[in-house]
């Protein structure tokens, strides 16, 4: 009989404490019920690829669900292998403020920072 042996698989995604703060502020004011926050990525922008994030009021088939810090995300299935390993962050400066992405799977960004060139987690050397 042969030996199996398993391994425990990374996290798709993990959120920084800033980044858990801001989406429970929000939830917190949210006029409707909420089951949590859909993450995932599109073709588009000049670089090729954008990263989604939208509130979601069900689980759709085949939804990664991920609770991290009380903040339950929905992967987009398509997205799993291109978010692999992603640190969702919120950063505060004096011009700006908004989610991040520590992606390392992405290769590259666009000069506004609105697209990035990703490559699956699978295909890395």
């Amino acid at each position: 009989m042969a030996k199996t042996t398993s391994r425990s698989l990374p996290k798709v995604m993990t959120l920084t404490d800033a980044a858990v703060a801001r989406v429970q502020a929000i939830l917190a004011k949210s006029e409707k019920p909420v089951l949590g926050l859909r993450v995932g990525v599109k073709n588009g922008g000049c670089a090729g690829m954008e990263y989604t994030m939208e509130w979601a009021t069900e689980a759709k088939p085949y939804d990664e669900v991920i609770e991290e810090k009380g903040v339950k995300m929905l992967i987009d299935p398509k997205a799993i292998l291109f978010l692999l390993g992603t640190e969702l962050d919120y950063q505060t400066s004096a011009l700006k403020s908004g989610f991040t992405f520590n992606n390392p799977n992405q290769t590259g960004a666009c000069g506004c920072g609105e697209s990035v060139q990703l490559v699956a987690a699978a295909t890395q050397a």
